[in-house]
């Protein structure tokens, strides 16, 4: 059975071993894919691309929750009396 790999970079675990940041800048930036006996067994990826998909992650999230509430009524607020 064959495992989809969704990264153009990729690395053996003996690689990522012996120099994991050199791994990691194969990937100028991008996810490099970790295979274990020729399968993907994880992605590595830079810290910023990380930091920047929690980000979506969280905006999808709160799009959701923006969805949900849209239908339910709003409340006037005057902000000089809080």
């Amino acid at each position: 059975m064959t495992s989809p790999i969704y990264s153009e970079v990729t690395a053996s675990v003996s690689e990522l071993k012996k120099n994991p940041m050199a791994t990691v800048r194969d990937g100028d930036g991008f996810p490099v894919a970790v295979l274990n006996r020729n399968k993907p067994a994880f992605y590595c990826v830079p810290a910023d691309v990380y930091e920047s998909m929690l980000e979506r992650l969280d905006d999808q999230s709160l799009a959701a929750i923006v969805r949900e509430r849209r239908s339910e009524p709003s409340v006037r607020v005057d902000l000089s009396e809080l």
